[in-house]
């Protein structure tokens, strides 16, 4: 399990749910219902993570508190 901070919401576009992690840039999935973009999400950190390890890139380390958005 990954401490980051993740937002889960309904796109009415795409017709499904979307999961993003604000502190790991580009980083985000989804799925036909919040499980399965829950689930989707943390492949996906694990490859951002694995990924910005390869290449070098800092990763963050969690906040550990709520982002605030506008």
């Amino acid at each position: 399990m990954y401490k980051y901070e993740i937002v889960l919401y309904w796109s009415s576009d795409d017709n499904t749910f979307v999961a993003e992690v604000p502190e790991l840039p580009g980083c985000m999935a989804h799925g036909a219902t919040q499980e399965d973009a829950l689930r989707e999400i943390n492949t996906a950190i694990q490859l951002w993570l694995e990924t910005a390890v390869e290449d070098g890139t800092p990763i963050p380390k969690p906040k550990g508190a709520r982002l605030m958005y506008a």
